[in-house]
């Protein structure tokens, strides 16, 4: 039986309540790719965000997807897609779609057809962009509704105006854990040097604190480590440094949730924590991190809260807590 199928890709920017900063630069709105595949009058639907750190643009994304119309079309399965595209935005964007597609025109959800078990609430992190140390002080005191705070650092002014940033948000909610996310903005001999100011705060793990080729001297630095642009796919969490204890699964750099289920089962059997973490986005994209996240040991999904607006029926956040997608927006 042949399969047809109407493609539509389309860019959309989504503007932010306030400007998010991290290391690697700032922005006032989510750009973003979003697919839709059309069969027997069912609509799956992915959305992905490119990632300029990957050399990925809205154009290149794009592109990528438009050049694997025809395949699509003729019904393309998740299986060849893994084939076709490298992991990154374009394979993500495809990929969600096309389980949310198989949902649809199976009358039952991802989560039956993946095997997993029933979405429940989850709590996640909330991020604190990257500022001065003041701004980032009323930004953690204004999320008190959230225990575990995300605080972006990595900063040009170094290391050590990174730590009076901690110290003045440690100030501001010494009720609240944290996790610090550098995107490879320290430099490995800042952080041996300071590893004891930084283990006194508490911290639950630094994420990505170096960039990937200076990450070999991590081992001999007495602090938890969490890997995020280190790791896009299940190949690597086998040649992973052992410095990290943990890893964040994003679905954009793994391809989609296909890849990053068999990124879960990979860094569980070699005994590492799970994050799951996500894109400034909207609920479209969060809804399938939000199954891989129900086995996660931390949660940092708050893409749409970052939004002046979200997608109409995405996920409902009361305070912390984080609900399951409504059917009509995906799975």
């Amino acid at each position: 039986m042949t399969i047809q199928r109407n493609i539509s890709i389309r860019a959309e920017s989504w503007p932010l309540r306030q400007q998010f900063t991290i290391a690697r630069g700032s922005k006032t709105s989510a750009e973003v790719i979003c697919v839709e595949i059309a069969e027997n009058g069912q609509i799956g639907r992915g959305e992905s965000v490119p990632y300029g750190r990957y050399g990925e643009s809205i154009e290149t994304v794009s592109a990528a997807i438009e050049a694997l119309r025809p395949a699509l079309e003729n019904g393309l399965t998740r299986a060849q897609l893994a084939d076709a595209l490298l992991p990154g935005a374009a394979r993500c964007a495809i990929d969600c779609a096309l389980w949310d597609l198989q949902a649809k025109l199976e009358n039952r959800p991802v989560w039956q057809i993946a095997d997993l078990s029933a979405p429940q609430i989850v709590q996640t992190a909330f991020t604190i962009s990257l500022n001065g140390a003041d701004k980032m002080a009323e930004q953690a005191a204004a999320a008190r509704d959230f225990s575990l705070l995300k605080i972006k650092l990595g900063s040009t002014d170094g290391l050590l105006a990174d730590i009076a940033r901690l110290h003045e948000i440690c100030q501001a909610r010494p009720d609240a854990q944290f996790i610090v996310d550098a995107n490879e903005g320290w430099k490995i001999e800042e952080l041996a040097r300071y590893q004891e100011p930084l283990a006194r705060f508490g911290v639950m793990f630094f994420e990505q604190p170096v960039a990937s080729q200076d990450e070999h001297g991590l081992s001999d630095i007495a602090l938890p480590f969490c890997a995020d642009e280190s790791v896009h796919d299940s190949s690597d969490i086998a040649q992973l440094n052992p410095a990290y204890q943990w890893v964040n699964i994003k679905l954009d750099k793994a391809g989609g949730l296909t890849e990053a289920l068999a990124m879960q089962n990979a860094a569980r059997d070699k005994g590492l924590k799970i994050m799951v973490g996500c894109m400034v986005a909207t609920s479209l994209a969060m809804a399938p991190a939000f199954l891989l996240a129900q086995k996660a040991d931390l949660i940092d999904l708050d893409g749409p809260l970052w939004l002046q607006q979200d997608r109409p029926h995405g996920h409902v956040f009361r305070s912390a807590a984080m609900h399951p997608p409504a059917t009509e927006l995906w799975g």
